[in-house]
Parts: structure tokens; sequence; C-alpha cells
């Protein structure tokens, strides 16, 4: 941890102990502030650095629960360590501290359980499913969705993100029916959503006419063309009309990049791909999750085009992106 980054959780953490000594009856709100603060935040920072900031909050928080309270203000401080670790686990995964996520979402799961929070769980759970998905693991992750969609609530954000990452899984598996049915069944929960969704955040889901994650699932599947088409859409209702778009989210931008260059190569297009994966590398937050999609971007276009110059110059970038997020790592 840097010396900004523990001043930065130092004064979070003072704040904190000035709103609990005024009254515990305020730091339920004073919590649920920073949780929103946070939400948007791992979104962002480097993944390290909004970690040590959770950590420390998180911690603290460990030590009110300790104290003598009313049981309803322990069971809203309960839901708000889960939340916490909820996001820790999130930004372990952006890490790729895949042991340190797993206990988190335990330590979330755990937390869900006590105050009777089912949803709060489901976030949990697709964190591991999202792990287990980019780790190539992708009946496990299939397994997770659909679990994590049996224990929360058909209607909520949660279980329609759950859907869309079943759709993807299965797309992984080669299961074109599965699919497609999760696909329908996505988008019938999406339009089942209140206006108000949030779509910012760690906790949110895009919009669109498709459902989240339908490029990679047809790119998967092998369409590579309707997956170019489709996440040119994505890259241009998100992204391309608002750079500040790209700031809030720059792993999911980069992301959305690097599907269209595995499905820009899977079409023979190398310098659309080459471009693509270039200007997914040129952000400055490598996530786990960002760099898996780079690697298998360079194993595809080695594989396809082996003998073209550019893929080289994109393997040598894609290496020192490597190298940068296992010196992030905790």
């Amino acid at each position: 941890m840097t010396a900004t980054q523990f001043a930065r959780g130092q004064r979070a953490i003072q704040a904190l102990e000035v709103m609990g000594n005024d009254s515990v009856s305020t730091l339920p709100v004073v919590l649920g502030d920073l949780i929103a603060h946070y939400t948007l935040t791992v979104c962002s920072m480097p993944p390290a650095d909004v970690y040590d900031e959770l950590l420390t909050v998180r911690a603290y928080t460990s030590g009110v629960l300790e104290t003598r309270m009313p049981e309803k203000k322990r069971r809203e401080i309960t839901l708000s360590v889960g939340w916490l670790s909820c996001l820790l686990g999130i930004a372990a995964c952006d890490m790729g501290t895949h042991a340190a996520a797993h206990i988190w979402c335990s330590d979330t799961e755990r937390r869900s359980q006590e105050v009777g929070h089912p949803e709060l769980s489901g976030w949990a759970v697709l964190t591991k499913s999202l792990i287990a998905f980019y780790q190539g693991r992708p009946h496990q992750s299939l397994l997770l969705a659909s679990q994590g969609q049996g224990s929360t609530a058909s209607g909520t954000l949660v279980h329609t993100k759950l859907a869309t990452q079943e759709m993807r899984a299965a797309a992984m598996t080669g299961d074109a029916d599965r699919t497609e049915k999760a696909r329908r069944y996505a988008t019938n929960e999406i339009a089942r959503l209140p206006a108000d969704v949030s779509v910012t955040g760690a906790f949110s889901i895009s919009p669109g006419e498709d459902p989240p994650y339908t490029a990679t699932s047809l790119m998967l599947l092998g369409r590579h063309e309707e997956a170019v088409s489709a996440t040119k859409q994505v890259l241009q209702v998100l992204y391309r009309p608002d750079a500040r778009q790209r700031g809030e989210h720059p792993s999911s931008y980069a992301r959305a990049l690097l599907i269209l260059g595995l499905a820009q190569a899977g079409a023979g297009n190398v310098d659309e791909a080459v471009s693509a994966g270039h200007e997914a590398l040129s952000g400055s937050r490598p996530a786990w999750p960002t760099v898996t999609l780079a690697g298998q971007l360079s194993r595809a276009l080695e594989g396809r085009f082996a003998k073209a110059f550019q893929v080289e110059e994109y393997r040598d970038r894609y290496l020192e992106v490597t190298s940068q997020l296992t010196g992030n790592t905790i």
C-alpha cells in the first residue's frame, strides 16, 4: 500500500469515527454513502488502490460490530459489511487474486444469510461465476449462474445479470440451444426491470437492445460477423458518444474492444483485430479479466496470422500490460 492509499483509507476511517461518536444510528447511513461511492470507483480506480481503501473501511466496520448496539442497527451494519465484502471480492477478482476473491464472496454470502438479503448473495455468486468464466471453466460458471438465479427473485437486477452470465457461459460450452434460451430469458428479465435501474457502477446493467454479453456469446459460438456487428453497436451506444462513459467503465470498455478484436480475428480481419486490441490496452486500468481476454486475442492472432508483423507488435504490448497487472496484485 502506498502512502497516498494509506492516507485516503485513514481519512475515511477518521470520518467514520467522528460520525460513530456522534451516534451509532448515523453509521449505517454513512456506510451506505461510502458503499455507493465504492460501487462506482471499484470500476474506475486501479484495482489494488480501491482494494486497499475498501479493506481499511471493512476492518473498521468489523470492529464496530463487536460493540453493543440495538439489534436493528446491528443488522443494518451487518448488511453494510456484506456489501463491503462483496466489493472487495470484485476488486480482488480484478487484481487476479482469486483466493482472496473467493474468501470475500464467502463472507458476503454469510452476511447475506445473517440478515436475510438474498440479492447480496447473488452478487457474490455472480463474481464467482465470472472468475470461473475467465479461468476457462464454463461448466462451473454455468452452474454458479444457474444456482444464483435459483436463490434470487425474478425481476431483480442481480437475477437478470446472472441470466446474462448463464448465456455467455453456455456459449463457451458450445451449447447453442441453451445460449438462445438464456438469451430469451434475459431479454424478458430486462424488460421487467424498473425504469430507474442503475446503469453505472459495479451493481448495474448496460442499456441496449440485446442483453449484455450477447456479442460475446455470438463470438464464442463462432458467429463472428454477427459478433462484430453486435459489438460495434455496443461500443457506439455505450461509449463512443461520450468519452466520460469510457472513463467511468474503463475495464468494460476495454473488454468490449477485445471481444470486437476476437470477432474480427475470427472473421479474418487482422488489421481491425489488432487495432481493437491496441485500443483496449491503451487504458490505465489493466484488470485481470481484461488481460485474460487480451491473451486470448494474442493467441487467436498468432494462430491465424502468425507471419503478420502487427501480430508480433500486439503480442509485445500484451506482455507489457501483463507485467503491469502482476505488479499491482497483493
